[in-house]
């Protein structure tokens, strides 16, 4: 089963989840906000994306980020300010059985990715 990780109120993902609906693809949809997020989980993506690829620089939690906070990102702070700011995290996020198959959406990768 496909998990798609996001926020409710990104047009992003919800273009996303129209398009998973329009497809016929089942997936079952998980807010940050509402459903949280565990360690566990982001500790299994971080090593598959990396911190600099999974980081929304243009979402608007980061752009409100203070100079100094956007310099003590790192490899060794990324979880934790993660873990307190999901939004910093670009969405969605696609998983299968623990696998990121895809971070953010464009509809022409979305047809690659299913081969439609």
């Amino acid at each position: 089963m496909i998990i798609l990780y996001g926020i409710k109120t990104c047009d992003t993902v919800r273009k996303a989840c129209r398009w998973l609906d329009a497809a016929g693809i089942a997936y079952q949809y998980h807010d940050f906000r509402k459903d949280g997020l565990t360690r566990d989980v982001l500790e299994s993506w971080l090593p598959q994306v990396g911190w600099e690829t999974l980081l929304n620089r243009g979402g608007m939690t980061y752009r409100k980020l203070s100079v100094e906070e956007k310099e003590c990102f790192s490899a060794d702070t990324a979880l934790e300010m993660f873990l307190e700011q999901p939004t910093l995290m670009r969405r969605p996020i696609m998983v299968k059985g623990g696998k990121v198959l895809h971070l953010g959406f464009k509809p022409e990768q979305y047809d690659a990715l299913f081969a439609l």
